[in-house]
């Protein structure tokens, strides 16, 4: 049987539809209806600087599906744990395991208003499965642990998603750090999946996000291909590794996937 959807913690702030919100723009970019006409503005002044940027969002959310994908049907994973999930779209989570194996257990973590409103109305199970969300910040990794508790077994085999929301810790050793608390938590067996945005691929991609950055908006750091390869240590990639990901084990061979700045990859716990 399926358990509900979980909120526990504090009540946030009502959603502000004046200004901008990343997961909104994000979710615009992707061709989901969850924003507002701000968003939308954010979004087109983002794309005329950098068109790419559609490329980039939609190429992270097929990689993550992929990764899902290998983990449920191949390396046999139950249970997730999806941190900084944003909006749903299409194919989230709980939907790609789900398919392939109705009784995945998956949990959700986020601290946006808007998205837990979502979460409440689109993030179902299957009945053999179950889908839960906490409302809860990156940057409290206990907490995180200890409300996944209530729907996950820890210990059993779970893989941590880390997707586009280590690039919203400014901080390099505070990531590091919060991607170690969680992966200590985990059982051998477990994996972590991570995509971010890169630096070194599209300088015109780096250009257009520093100007987001100074734009008062809440910041995302594009990160060197080195430093998140390092989020990987002490566990054991898969191949093909830290890679571009669109060329991480892609669905077409042929003709070749052009490397954009988004890297990512996937690692199993010894």
């Amino acid at each position: 049987m399926s358990d509900p959807v979980t909120t526990p913690g504090p009540a946030h702030q009502k959603i502000d539809t004046s200004v901008p919100h990343s997961a909104r723009i994000w979710n615009y970019w992707l061709g989901g209806k969850d924003n507002y006409p701000v968003d939308e503005q954010a979004g087109d002044a983002y794309t005329a600087v950098f068109p790419g940027i559609v490329t980039i969002a939609r190429s992270s959310r097929a990689f993550l599906r992929r990764n899902i994908t290998h983990l449920v049907a191949e390396a046999g994973i139950r249970q997730f744990l999806d941190v900084g999930t944003g909006l749903p779209t299409a194919d989230n989570t709980h939907e790609v395991a789900q398919r392939i194996a109705p009784e995945t257990r998956i949990v959700y973590v986020d601290s946006d208003p808007m998205v837990l409103a979502h979460a409440r109305a689109l993030l179902t199970s299957t009945p053999e499965g179950a889908t839960a969300y906490i409302d809860s910040d990156v940057l409290d990794p206990d907490r995180i642990v200890a409300a996944a508790a209530g729907t996950l077994d820890f210990d059993r085999p779970i893989a941590l998603v880390l997707s586009n929301i280590l690039g919203h810790i400014p901080d390099y050793d505070v990531a590091r750090s919060v991607v170690t608390r969680l992966m200590d938590a985990l059982p051998s067996g477990s994996y972590l999946s991570v995509n971010d945005g890169s630096r070194g691929v599209d300088p015109d991609f780096e250009q257009a996000q520093d100007a987001y950055n100074e734009s008062g908006a809440a910041p995302y750091v594009l990160r060197t291909v080195k430093e998140i390869t390092a989020f990987f240590d002490g566990l054991d990639l898969v191949e093909p590794g830290v890679v571009s990901v669109p060329l991480w084990r892609p669905d077409v061979l042929s003709p070749a996937p052009e490397p954009i700045g988004e890297h990512g990859g996937l690692a199993r716990k010894p």
